[in-house]
C-alpha cells in the first residue's frame, strides 16, 4: 500500500485492489471504504505515519457492499466509536443479511473479472452493523457537509460523496479511472443502464478532485473530465 497526500487533509491510500480514501480534521477522522479483508493493519499503519491515532476515526463511508470495500470494515469498526455510513439499499447486503446480487458481466468484462476475484480472500467478508443508512442528498457532518450522491448501478445502493468545499468528490466503483489514465463507467455492474445514469449524475458535480475506488485520482479539473467521459461513451451498453 502506498500514501499519498492529496490535499493537506486528504489522503489516498493505493491498494492493488479497492482504495481507501482518508479526510482528517481537527475533531477525527474519515474513512472512505475499507479496502479487502486484511487490510486494516495497514491502514492503521498509514494513520499513524501521518500522526494521528485509529482511535481518531469517527466514521466509515462504505461507497458499495463489495467485499474490496467493505472487507476490512468490522476490523475498523473495532478501533473505537466507529459510525459505519451506507446507503440504504446495500445495507442489508453489508450486515450479512441477504446476499448482494451478481453483476451481470459482458463477454470482454469476464476474463477481468475472474482474475480479480481470484487475487481475493475466499471467504466473505466479516459482516458490520450499518449504524446511519443513508440516501441521496443526505449531508454528513464532515467535510463542511459532505453531500450523498445516489448512484445505483454498479450495486442496488452505491453511493458517492461530494465536500462542496474543497470540491472532492468519492465516486466509489461508478467511475473509474484507467492505468492509462481515461476515466470510464465502471466495470462489473449489476445494472449497466442504471451505472450510466448514475455516472451521468456524478459528472454532473462541480468536482476539482475527483477520487475513484480504482484507479489514481484526478487532482485538478475533474468536473471537466468526468463530463467528457461521460458524454462519449457509447449509447449502447459496450466497452467503454
Amino acid at each position: 500500500m502506498d500514501v499519498v497526500a492529496l490535499t493537506p487533509r486528504l489522503t489516498f491510500l493505493r491498494f492493488p485492489v479497492g482504495h481507501v480514501y482518508l479526510w482528517a480534521e481537527p475533531d477525527g477522522l474519515t474513512l472512505v471504504d475499507s479496502g479487502t479483508p486484511g487490510s486494516a493493519p495497514a491502514i492503521a499503519d498509514a494513520i499513524r505515519g501521518l500522526g494521528h491515532r485509529t482511535e481518531d476515526v469517527r466514521r466509515l463511508v462504505l461507497t458499495h457492499f463489495h467485499e474490496d470495500h467493505v472487507g476490512s470494515a468490522a476490523a475498523i469498526t473495532a478501533w473505537g466509536e466507529v459510525e459505519v455510513i451506507a446507503h440504504r439499499d446495500d445495507v442489508p447486503f453489508i450486515q450479512g443479511e441477504q446476499a448482494g446480487p451478481p453483476p451481470d458481466l459482458l463477454d470482454w468484462e469476464r476474463p477481468i473479472y475472474e482474475r480479480v476475484t481470484a487475487g481475493l480472500p475466499a471467504e466473505p467478508p466479516v459482516p458490520v452493523r450499518v449504524g446511519r443508512p443513508v440516501g441521496d442528498g443526505d449531508v454528513l457532518d464532515f467535510g463542511g457537509g459532505a453531500r450523498v450522491v445516489g448512484a445505483a448501478g454498479h450495486t442496488p445502493g452505491s453511493l458517492g460523496l461530494f465536500l462542496p468545499g474543497p470540491g472532492v468528490l468519492f465516486t466509489g466503483d461508478a467511475v473509474a479511472r484507467t492505468p492509462d489514465g481515461e476515466v470510464i463507467l465502471g466495470v462489473f455492474n449489476a445494472d449497466r443502464a442504471g451505472a450510466a445514469e448514475s455516472f451521468a449524475r456524478l459528472a454532473a458535480v462541480d468536482a476539482e478532485i475527483a477520487c475513484f475506488g480504482h484507479g489514481e485520482p484526478l487532482t485538478e479539473g475533474a468536473a471537466g473530465r468526468l463530463r467528457a467521459a461521460a458524454s462519449r461513451r457509447p449509447a449502447d451498453t459496450g466497452r467503454p
